[in-house]
C-alpha cells in the first residue's frame, strides 16, 4: 500500500483562504482548573495549558474544517453527498449539503446518542440507521462504490486531512511558544491534519495523541507494530473506533511522539469542569485532550494546547455528570 502524502505547507495555507468565508480561528482560552479546585498551575505558570474549543463552528464541531474542503473540491457532488459517522461528521456533512443545495446522507450506528442524530436532521442530512458493526463493515468493503453519491471519507480521505490542517496552522500563528499539543483521536483524521502543520512549521512541538482506555486503537496498534481490532466501550463515542487504518498506521510514527490513555473518570470529570468553570457544553471525545493535559505536570508538557473537539453530548448524559459533581 503506498503511503498517502502528508498536506503541504501551501495546500494548508490555500485551504484556509477556502474555510475563511464559513469560519474564522478559534478561539484560545486558558485552562483554569475544575470547579471544586483553586485556580491552578495552568493559569499563572510560565507554562500555560489552553484550551482550542471548536464548538461553535458550523455543525458543532471541527469537523467542518476537513468536510467542507473535500466537499468544496469535489466536482461529482451533484448527485449528493455520503459519508460515515458516529455523529460530527454527519453533521458537517449535512451543513454543506445544506450550503450546496445537495443531498447528504450518512451511515451512523443505530447506537448514536439521540442529540446527534436530531441535529443531523435539524440540518437537512439523511441519517441511515446501521448496526454498529454493518458502520465498519461498509468502511472495509468499500460499499460506497456502489452508491451513487460523492463519499467523503472521514478518516483516510487527503483533502480532508487537509482541511482539519487548517486547524494545526492557526496553533503555528497564534502562539510564540508551543512545547506540545494534545490531539484526540479516532479514525486519525484530525491528528494527521494538525500534525502536518505541527511537522511543517513547528517541527520542535510534541505531538501527543490521546484515547480514552475504552477505544485503545492507536496505542494497542503501536504495541503491536500494526493495526489490530479492539473492542470498543467508552463514553467517547466520537473516537469510538475500534482499528486503526492502514494508511493513517503508515503516518503515525512521523507525526506521534506519544499515545496517552485516559480514563472514563477522567473524561467525566473533564466533562464537568469545562462546563461549570468554562462555561462550555462539551461531549466526551472532546474533553479527552483536556483530561489527558491536565494529568501531566507543567515542567513535562510545556506551553500546551488541549484540542476540544466538538460539544454534541446527549443531554442525559450531561445531567449525570454534572448531577455526580454535586454529590
Amino acid at each position: 500500500m503506498a503511503t498517502i502524502p502528508l498536506p503541504t505547507e501551501a495546500e494548508l495555507r490555500s485551504a484556509a483562504e477556502l474555510l475563511a468565508p464559513i469560519l474564522g480561528p478559534s478561539d484560545l482560552l486558558p485552562f483554569l482548573g475544575g470547579a471544586d479546585e483553586d485556580f491552578g498551575p495552568w493559569v499563572d505558570s510560565d507554562r500555560p495549558l489552553l484550551l482550542k474549543p471548536e464548538l461553535h463552528h458550523p455543525g458543532g464541531s471541527f469537523k467542518i474544517r476537513g468536510v467542507y474542503h473535500a466537499v468544496a473540491r469535489r466536482g461529482d457532488r451533484a448527485a449528493g453527498l455520503e459519508t460515515v459517522s458516529a455523529g460530527n461528521t454527519a453533521q458537517a456533512l449535512a451543513w454543506c449539503g445544506r450550503h450546496f443545495g445537495v443531498e447528504a446522507r450518512s451511515v451512523m450506528p443505530d447506537t448514536a446518542p439521540r442529540t446527534k442524530i436530531e441535529a443531523v436532521e435539524a440540518l437537512g442530512g439523511i441519517p441511515v440507521l446501521v448496526p454498529r458493526e454493518e458502520v465498519f463493515r461498509f468502511l472495509r468493503e468499500r460499499l460506497w462504490e456502489g452508491d451513487p453519491y460523492a463519499f467523503i471519507h472521514p478518516w483516510i480521505d487527503r483533502e480532508v486531512w487537509v482541511g482539519h490542517g487548517t486547524l494545526g496552522l492557526e496553533l503555528c500563528e497564534g502562539l510564540e511558544r508551543l512545547d506540545s499539543v494534545f490531539v484526540p483521536v479516532g479514525g486519525g483524521g484530525l491528528l494527521v491534519g494538525v500534525a502536518s502543520a505541527l511537522r511543517a512549521l513547528r517541527p520542535e512541538v510534541r505531538i501527543v495523541a490521546v484515547e480514552p482506555e475504552g477505544c485503545p486503537s492507536l496505542y494497542r496498534a503501536r504495541e503491536a507494530g500494526r493495526p489490530v481490532e479492539i473492542t470498543s466501550s467508552t463514553i467517547c463515542d466520537g473516537v469510538a473506533v475500534p482499528y486503526v487504518t492502514e494508511e493513517v498506521f503508515a503516518l503515525q510514527d512521523e507525526l506521534v511522539d506519544e499515545v496517552v490513555l485516559v480514563s472514563e473518570a477522567e473524561v467525566r470529570r473533564a466533562i464537568r469542569d469545562l462546563a461549570l468553570r468554562h462555561h462550555l457544553v462539551v461531549e466526551g471525545a472532546g474533553a479527552l485532550a483536556c483530561a489527558a493535559a491536565r494529568g501531566i505536570a507543567p515542567e513535562r508538557r510545556g506551553t500546551s494546547v488541549a484540542i476540544v473537539t466538538g460539544g454534541s453530548i446527549d443531554a442525559t448524559l450531561l445531567a449525570s455528570i454534572l448531577t455526580e459533581a454535586e454529590t
